[in-house]
């Protein structure tokens, strides 16, 4: 019989060995600049969007030099990396060992100086300290909606001031899309795709102290991500 903490480690381990096979490749092409397929370069194009929104926000508040970060669910270093340069102190951290390796030397060739950053391999609830802003993308998507507000009550644990997630809206159109992985050949195509309502997530964010601040949206053909910014009351 299945129960479940049996379904949570399933879910945990599937995207653990998912990001340390087949899943590291393809997405390490898919957040470089290398190239690769028609839908392959759309999912790009969206995910820089969602780091481009954040990193923006952050920016406006002209304090980055000042406040410490941690990026849960890290992967290559895409929002990590950009933000160490802008000056913040960061914590960035992955489930998978592969795309924490791939973040450290991602931040080795990009930074001049990489003293303010530091990857680590964790399960994102194994998180612990302090951090003025806490933020999870594209993580949610992996998880059903009972680990998602596990998940988001311990990141609202270590959060200071700020917490960024963004979460895979639940629409008709994304529950066709979610089954992109199909385009895919070969075993293992993905990872299990979950969609949340929005008003699901402002209610955990409220439950655990939170209002929203700023909020928005990626939109693309295949990429579909609502980002939200919540501040602790």
């Amino acid at each position: 019989m299945t129960n479940t903490v049996d379904k949570k480690l399933d879910d945990k381990t599937i995207v653990k060995d998912y990001f340390n096979s087949t899943g590291f490749d393809r997405w390490r092409r898919i957040y470089g600049d290398g190239d690769v397929n028609k839908v392959q370069k759309d999912i790009r194009t969206g995910h820089q969007q969602t780091i481009d929104t954040v990193v923006k926000w952050l920016k406006e508040d002209n304090n980055l030099g000042e406040i410490s970060i941690c990026d849960a669910g890290c992967g290559v270093g895409s929002l990590s990396i950009p933000l160490a340069q802008s000056g913040a102190t960061i914590y960035g951290s992955d489930i998978s060992e592969k795309m924490v390796s791939e973040a450290q030397i991602r931040a080795k060739e990009t930074l001049e100086d990489d003293s303010k950053i530091t990857f680590g391999v964790k399960d994102l609830e194994e998180l612990t300290g302090k951090y003025h802003t806490v933020i999870c993308l594209d993580v949610l998507i992996h998880y059903p909606q009972d680990e998602a507000a596990k998940m988001i009550s311990h990141l609202a644990s270590l959060t200071e001031s700020r917490l960024i997630i963004s979460f895979a809206p639940k629409t008709l159109c994304l529950t066709i899309l979610k089954k992109i992985g199909e385009l895919f050949p070969g075993p293992s195509k993905t990872t299990r795709a979950y969609q949340h309502k929005e008003a699901d997530i402002i209610a955990i964010l409220e439950n655990n102290g939170f209002s929203i601040q700023r909020n928005d949206m990626t939109s693309t053909r295949f990429y579909y991500s609502r980002i939200l910014e919540a501040i602790k009351n």
